[in-house]
């Protein structure tokens, strides 16, 4: 619940020139370019006690991005990457929260912020009248802006089945989206509810360190290995030497991932050919890199993407050693999800400490307060259950808040079933109001868009500040073009057919919608560009404020 207005701050607002809400790679870069580079007064707000945004509270065992070290970082200045280092191929949250903290000091950006519970930000009202936005936090506070900047996540609202009789467990329950820093399983009978990339980083972990670990599988996932490894010192040179072409490949890319997607389809080789390809990308490791540098047409034609899926079957045939757990395992139909990496999950079920519950075909019928019963009468008894139930995806942190633009316009009624957007960062009939990773925005590797994101952002408000422009705001027409837009992209690629968190499949009630740019970002940027440079095309600039009636 809201805590009332203090008065004081009620009646005499602190304002200033823009608002950021959220302090992850998306916050941290708008709050630099606002107060470093534009020269404007800024004020950030993050309900966590620092900053890291979803890698503050995504602590959960086995936490790893599944980019690329070298590449899941910002690429602004050249000095950051220069100067910093990494242990691995693959980054672990630890790591990432460090570069984060170090990044926020070396730019001297914890001044601008407000960190804790209490600085949640809980409302944001578009005031006509004055042309600035109203901005509460949870101790009541009010504050006031011309912009307001949304970096409040892609990732970060969570998604909590309700499960039967589950306030009635005795033992741990949590969720890897708000992991309780310092918790430690070891030795402890687990439950793990999910088998999405986050769920499958908590299986690997655990599994060596448990008594006993239980994994209940709604739909089976197919996942190739990440290739987490050591990088030697030579290997770190090279890249920073190569900095620049790095950049510039990942930026004009599709999934900007860091390495050439594939043109070649895949039936126009032989099986023995594609099986070598697909061999070598196994080997290397890399989701992303599996799905589109092997051939170019797995995520767009059916065939194609059989061809890929019964390759990696076949390796959880191999490596999963008992045919039962393989068979509850075994991942069917299209590959058309997010493609997943692991460090070694289907292995850990060739532990004797490691069972697999298939729950479709074996229901949860009620938690207990000694564990989980399904429908076959058996206990599996827990002193943890752990939901990697994933979140509610794009939207879900936005609707969460009470947000209104025009004419006090509720945005979940303006979203409605359907979150929209004009490329990602705007909606119609709220000004001056930008999201970072908003409802139809790039699907890639997530620091490069966002830096695509916020650099935009900031030109588009240098922009207004440098012409008299008091909002700028999309036209309702030029949002409904771009879901059109993104929408007939979609439905060119297999990702549709599926039901998928990238389309709010994953949240009972949701309505199952288009939430992503699917046109790669080297195309995405260059509407960007294409847009700013003929003046914010598809936007309703205002240039005076409107009349005030008496």
């Amino acid at each position: 619940m809201t805590a009332p207005l203090h008065p004081q701050s009620q009646l005499h607002p602190q304002t200033v020139d823009a608002i950021v809400i959220g302090a992850g790679f998306g916050g941290i870069y708008a709050v630099h370019k606002f107060a470093n580079e534009l020269g404007l007064s800024v004020i950030g707000f993050d309900k966590a006690d620092g900053p890291g945004g979803t890698w503050t509270w995504n602590r959960y065992p086995g936490a790893l991005s599944d980019t690329e070290s070298h590449l899941y970082r910002y690429s602004f200045d050249r000095d950051l990457l220069q100067d910093g280092t990494w242990k691995h191929t693959y980054i672990t949250q630890p790591e990432i929260l460090e570069y984060l903290e170090g990044v926020v000091d070396r730019f001297d950006l914890r001044r601008h912020f407000r960190f804790g519970a209490k600085n949640e930000v809980t409302t944001a009202v578009y005031l006509d009248r004055e042309g600035l936005w109203e901005v509460t936090t949870e101790a009541g506070d009010v504050f006031r802006a011309k912009y307001v900047v949304n970096a409040v996540g892609l990732l970060s609202a969570i998604n909590f089945p309700k499960l039967p009789g589950l306030h009635t467990f005795e033992g741990d329950v949590l969720h890897t989206g708000a992991w309780p820093e310092g918790k430690d399983m070891t030795g402890k009978r687990v439950g793990v509810i999910g088998t999405g990339s986050t769920g499958e980083q908590v299986v690997t972990e655990l599994a060596p360190k448990v008594e006993h670990l239980t994994v209940f599988v709604r739909t089976p996932q197919y996942s190739v290995p990440v290739g987490k490894r050591p990088v030697t010192q030579e290997e770190i040179d090279a890249i920073k030497a190569d900095y620049d072409q790095i950049w510039e490949q990942v930026k004009n890319s599709a999934v900007a991932f860091g390495f050439e997607e594939s043109t070649v389809p895949a039936m126009s080789v032989s099986e023995e050919e594609r099986n070598r390809v697909y061999e070598e990308a196994w080997q290397k490791g890399g989701g992303f890199r599996f799905m589109f540098a092997t051939f170019g047409d797995i995520a767009t034609d059916e065939a194609a993407n059989e061809t890929a899926a019964a390759f990696i079957r076949a390796k959880v045939s191999e490596i999963i050693k008992d045919p039962e757990k393989a068979r509850k395992l075994m991942p069917t139909g299209l590959y058309a999800r997010r493609p997943l990496c692991d460090n070694g999950f289907y292995e850990a079920f060739n532990q004797p400490n490691v069972d697999v519950v298939a729950i479709k075909e074996n229901p949860i019928r009620v938690i207990t307060e000694s564990g989980v019963v399904t429908e076959d009468d058996q206990l599996h008894e827990l002193d943890a259950l752990i939901f990697a139930t994933g979140f509610d995806a794009v939207d879900g942190n936005y609707r969460r808040m009470d947000i209104r633009g025009r004419d006090g316009l509720y945005l979940n009624d303006h979203w409605g079933g359907q979150p929209n957007s004009y490329l990602g960062m705007a909606t119609a009939k709220f000004p001056n109001w930008f999201m970072v990773l908003g409802p139809n925005g790039p699907f890639t590797n997530l620091p490069p868009s966002i830096e695509t994101q916020v650099e935009w952002i900031s030109d588009a408000v240098k922009y207004c500040e440098d012409n008299g422009v008091q909002a700028i705001e999309p036209a309702e027409q030029t949002v409904s073009d771009w879901t059109d837009t993104c929408t007939e992209i979609a439905n060119m690629t297999l990702f549709t057919k599926i039901d998928s968190w990238i389309f709010g499949a994953n949240i009972p009630g949701k309505k199952p919608s288009v939430l992503f740019y699917l046109g790669g970002l080297g195309n995405y940027r260059t509407i960007l560009d294409d847009v700013a440079k003929s003046g914010y095309r598809g936007f309703e600039l205002t240039t005076a404020k409107e009349p005030v009636s008496a």
